[in-house]
C-alpha cells in the first residue's frame, strides 16, 4: 500500500524494494509505529541518504524528494510506464502534476539510462 494524504493505492513493487521491506518488517520500530522502515522522520531519512551519497562519492544532494523524482522519471516514464499509471503511483491528484516529471525526460536520457542498465545487467 502507498498512502498519501487520504488516498491509499496498491502499488506492485520491484524485487529490490520488496527485499528491503521484507528485511525490516520485524524491526521493533516498524512493529511499534506500524511503518515500513525504521526511520523516525523524513529529516533523518534525508540525513541517511546524504551519508550514502558521501560514501558512494555521489555529488548530488540525495533526498527523499530526489528519490521520488528519480522513480517518476528514470524508473517509470523512461521505461514507458503510462503517465496515468505513474500519476497514481505517485499519489498525484491529476496527471497534470505528473507531466512535470515527463518534461524532464528526453530520448537521450532514456538512451543513457538504457546503457547504464545494460552495464549493470538489470
Amino acid at each position: 500500500h502507498r498512502r498519501k494524504a487520504s488516498s491509499i493505492s496498491n502499488i506492485p513493487l520491484l524485487p529490490v524494494p520488496l527485499a528491503i521491506l521484507e528485511k525490516y518488517k520485524e524491526h521493533p520500530t516498524c512493529i511499534k509505529k506500524g511503518c515500513c522502515l525504521p526511520v523516525m522522520c523524513n529529516q533523518k531519512m534525508n540525513s541517511y541518504l546524504k551519508e550514502i551519497a558521501d560514501f558512494c562519492g555521489i555529488k548530488k544532494n540525495l533526498t527523499t524528494h530526489v528519490a521520488r523524482h528519480t522513480f517518476g522519471t528514470t524508473i517509470t516514464l523512461a521505461n514507458n510506464v503510462p503517465l496515468q499509471d505513474v500519476s497514481v503511483m505517485l499519489g498525484h491528484a491529476s496527471t497534470r502534476m505528473t507531466q512535470h516529471y515527463a518534461r524532464v525526460m528526453n530520448s537521450s536520457l532514456k538512451e543513457a539510462m538504457d546503457n547504464v542498465k545494460k552495464r549493470l545487467e538489470w
